[in-house]
Order: structure tokens, then C-alpha cells, then sequence
């Protein structure tokens, strides 16, 4: 097939294009390269030919227009800016990236009947109340703007799967974490923690560290975003991922920094935006796609830090 990725260059979507060479299709990147980097899927470039690497933004319409000229059966949208401080500080951006820009993408998949897979967030949920977890029914919250857009997106989808019958699916995987996560500030907490371990630095822990998460390696929440983008099953539908499991980001610290680790609390930069406790139901994603989670956190944890040890 001929399949575009937006944000393609980023930390999931690098993944997400490893997965889809390895299936033998014909793959277009488009990427600003603003909260990602070339050097994600230089060996990428290397290794398969068929990967064409297109620097733009999609907010440039010209641009989506002709790159759609290559007729797309597929595109996968992980485009978007993803930083919860930064939507707080700056939700103009977040909203015109989020939601104009899913918006000139969608206009695009209408045009040249291509299938439209939004790559979302388990953000948008309130906080898990039961054993069982966050099903898709669950209810949304958006406390943050970069959530409220992201919601937005996901609306815009799947009207677009109303009202013109385009095949769209609404993808909310959890917290996502692996090798390429960026370890700043925009990253995640693992690939945070593991690289202040590894530079003999305290591991900061934002608030109480009671609230808890629900982690997915980036290579099985790959899988799950290429196999939803493939069934047709998921036409019109939000699916969630995840592994089923949530620790509290004090035992995640703890199993990081080992016995001679330090760990630190700090005064929470968002708490009004914190979820105090993200467990996901992925029931749904398994009864539809036969998908779930194969690396446990704990190899999940190991083959981050062996590839963190390869940067320093």
C-alpha cells in the first residue's frame, strides 16, 4: 500500500514506520521535525527504500494537497504538538497544530477516500474509578488544553466517518515509552528516570508520587496502531491500548534507581492537570484487532536503559 505518517520522525510514529517497512509498503513521512528529529529514522532510510522523508508542516495545505497526489490507502496522523506545560502556556499553538491542522489532514483523506487514523491520548480520560480500569465508554476530561484538543481531533475524525462514511479511527494509547523518547522535560517519565540514573543524578518525582500509570512499550503500541490502521473492524470506533497494569510513579522510581539510586519530590509544575490514576481496559482492542501487549515493563525498563547507555 501506499501509506503517509504524520510526525512520522517522532518518537512513536519512528516506530510506527519501522513497522510498516517491515510489512513492505510504500511509506511517506511528513514532518516539521519540531518535536522530533532526522536522526529517528536515519537507519530506517538506510535499511528500506521505500521511505520518502518530506520536511513541511501540516498546516501547509498547498503541501497536503500535493503529497496527496500519490493517492494514500492509509494515512496514519501523529502529527501534533504534545506538551501539556507548553498547551497550558501556549493553547493558541497547541490548538491550531491539534485541531486546524487534523482538520487539513482530514480534508485531504475526504478528497482521495483515504483511511484516517488519529493517534490520540489517554489524557482526554478522568481518572480510572474501578479495578477494571479505562474502557472507551469511559468519561473524558479534558484538563489541559493540549487535551481538550486532542478531543477535538478525535470529534472531527469521527464525523468525518458520519457524514461522509471515510473510514476514521480513534486510537488512545496509554503512556507510551521506549527507545527514542526524547529525556527532557517533553519526555517521558521512564526514558526521564532512566537518564538521570544514568547520569548519577536524583530522579525527580512531580507532587506526591501517588498517581499512577498504565505504561506500554512503544514497539507494542506500534503494533497496535498499524494493525488498527489495517482492520477495517475499527472504521467509526476509539480504541484504547494499554498493558492492564498501573504502577505509582514512586515504585517506578524505586525499580529504576535500584538500591543506590536517590530520589527527590518536587512542587508539580501542572497539578491541575495531573490524572491521579491511569489504568486502562484494553479488552476492546483485543476483542477487535486480537491485539495485546507482549514486553512486560520490567524488559520493557531494560531495553530502554541498554539504549540509553548507547547515546551517552
Amino acid at each position: 500500500m501506499n501509506i503517509l505518517v504524520t510526525g512520522g520522525a517522532g518518537f512513536i510514529g519512528r516506530w510506527v514506520v519501522k513497522r510498516l517497512t517491515e510489512d513492505n509498503h510504500n511509506i511517506w513521512i511528513l514532518d516539521n521535525l519540531a518535536n522530533s528529529s532526522i536522526d529517528n529514522i536515519k537507519d530506517l532510510q538506510f535499511n528500506y527504500p521505500n521511505i520518502t522523508f518530506i520536511e513541511g508542516s501540516i498546516m501547509d495545505t498547498n503541501l497536503l494537497e500535493t503529497l496527496f497526489i500519490n493517492k494514500f490507502d492509509i494515512c496514519y496522523h501523529l502529527a501534533a504538538s504534545i506538551n501539556v506545560q507548553d498547551s497550558i502556556d501556549d493553547p493558541k499553538t497547541t490548538f491550531e497544530n491539534d485541531v486546524i491542522g487534523t482538520f487539513n489532514v482530514l480534508q485531504q483523506c475526504k478528497i482521495n477516500n483515504t483511511k484516517f487514523v488519529y493517534m490520540s491520548t489517554c489524557m482526554v480520560y478522568s481518572k480510572a474509578l474501578n479495578i477494571e480500569g479505562i474502557s472507551e465508554s469511559h468519561p473524558t476530561c479534558p484538563a489541559s488544553p493540549y487535551a481538550a484538543a486532542k478531543l477535538a481531533g478525535e470529534n472531527l475524525a469521527l464525523s468525518y466517518y458520519y457524514a461522509y462514511g471515510l473510514p476514521t479511527t480513534v486510537l488512545r494509547p496509554f503512556n507510551t515509552y521506549g527507545p527514542y523518547q526524547k529525556q527532557n522535560s517533553e519526555g517521558g517519565v521512564i526514558s526521564i528516570f532512566i537518564d538521570k540514573k544514568l547520569m548519577n543524578k536524583p530522579l525527580a518525582i512531580y507532587g506526591d508520587g501517588k498517581q499512577t500509570r498504565d505504561f506500554l512499550y512503544v514497539t507494542d503500541c506500534a503494533d497496535f496502531v498499524v494493525e488498527a490502521g489495517y482492520s477495517e473492524k475499527t472504521n467509526g470506533k476509539i480504541v484504547n491500548a494499554g498493558s492492564g497494569v498501573d504502577i505509582s510513579i514512586t515504585e517506578l522510581a524505586k525499580t529504576i534507581a535500584g538500591e543506590t539510586g536517590t530520589i527527590k519530590y518536587v512542587t508539580h509544575i501542572h497539578p491541575q492537570s495531573e490524572i491521579q490514576k491511569l489504568l486502562c481496559d484494553s479488552r476492546y482492542s483485543k476483542k477487535i484487532l486480537g491485539w495485546s501487549p507482549k514486553v512486560s515493563l520490567v524488559e520493557g525498563i531494560s531495553k530502554t536503559e541498554e539504549f540509553l547507555r548507547t547515546q551517552l
